[in-house]
């Protein structure tokens, strides 16, 4: 058994711990200063501990004796947690999307003796291992077009949009910048901008610029390929709205308002569905091929599908990991696993291609 504590009992925090609990081959602690939320999340066979992150010592406490410590937390208190794994020799998983809190546990990483993971997930995660993947199917790869959403199945306001996941991390993907790879040189871009439109299966969706989903793709394809980007899928009319609210009502100076206005007015939603898909464009045998990735997962009455494979493509690191398919040390990214490991293992199988899926 390995021991693992999930910090933050949110709904994809809950998951986590409810999905490797399940397995019965990890012991599973969850843990959230709100005692309410813990009395309601996980599994019948995930302890609960009340915990209080900004404490340092209570936070140390937590950590020691876990071999695997997993935040769940929003991105901000991320830097803490992986504070506290390394001193206390746990092997540490975020979900983070925030590219700066990236940064920082990367240096912790450096001279660490355990395993650092951040930005599992779905974006970043596992759209990451998929892109790799990819491009390195071409002899020299032209451009890799990642492109995920996490949608309202029955869209009723103007926004055609329900919350489905963290407002903090949602508000910091629409204003960051955006890092990009145009012309074979790493770049940033603005977000909300580079506005496409496109169909598939029949609906109609939109994309544009939004931070943190190529996790670290830009550093590991540097120099093989000439254009990487990553857009975020919504219903048409919906970036537009978006852009009224942050710069012409100047919002995006005022996150905390923007973030009351959304949870106070949008309501959440578990009738959900995530759209993934990666255009990659290169060469082969001289000749210019083009492969797409598709899939979509639909919720259902037990979770939604955001919450099932956001919390997939991290029990899916977490277990490769365990079972040695990773580095055993220092920073780990993303694109370290292997896409045929991904679609393989219990947790990853969720983001088999090519087939409309239904939450299992």
């Amino acid at each position: 058994m390995h021991n693992a504590l999930v910090i933050g009992a949110g709904h994809i925090g809950a998951t986590i711990a409810a999905d490797l609990a399940d397995t019965q081959q990890y012991r599973v602690t969850l843990a959230d200063r709100d005692a309410v939320r813990l009395a309601v999340g996980g599994a019948d066979a995930v302890r609960r501990q009340t915990l209080d992150v900004t404490d340092p010592a209570a936070l140390c406490a937590a950590v020691a004796g876990h071999e695997i410590v997993i935040s769940a937390c929003p991105f901000y208190l991320n830097v803490a947690i992986a504070e506290a794994a390394k001193q206390g020799g746990g092997h540490y998983f975020d979900l983070t999307e925030d590219v700066e809190t990236t940064r920082r546990i990367a240096q912790l990483a450096a001279d660490g003796d355990t395993a650092f993971v951040p930005q599992c997930g779905l974006a970043p995660g596992a759209i990451g291992i998929i892109g790799h993947h990819l491009a390195l199917g071409f002899e020299k790869a032209v451009g890799i077009h990642m492109r995920v959403g996490a949608l309202p199945l029955y869209p009723t306001n103007a926004l055609k949009y329900n919350l489905t996941w963290s407002t903090d991390g949602l508000i910091n993907e629409y204003c960051n910048p955006c890092e990009a790879v145009r012309d074979g040189r790493k770049t940033d871009l603005l977000p909300l901008e580079g506005l496409e439109a496109f169909s598939l299966d029949g609906i109609d969706y939109e994309a544009f610029n939004t931070s943190g989903g190529l996790g670290s793709l830009c550093e590991t394809l540097a120099g093989r390929v000439d254009n990487l980007d990553y857009k975020t899928i919504r219903y048409p009319g919906h970036r537009a709205i978006m852009r009224l609210l942050l710069h012409d009502l100047g919002l995006r100076e005022d996150r905390a308002t923007l973030r009351r206005i959304f949870e106070r007015a949008i309501p959440e939603t578990d009738q959900d569905v995530v759209v993934m898909m990666v255009n990659a464009i290169g060469e082969k045998e001289g000749r210019l091929r083009q492969e797409t990735f598709t899939i979509k997962v639909y919720g259902d009455h037990r979770r939604s599908a955001i919450q099932a494979t956001t919390a997939a493509g991290l029990c899916a690191m977490v277990d490769l990991f365990v079972a040695g398919n990773l580095p055993r040390r220092g920073l780990i990214r993303q694109e370290d696993a292997r896409l045929p490991d991904l679609l393989a293992n219990r947790f990853g199988r969720i983001f088999q291609p090519h087939a409309l899926q239904a939450v299992a």
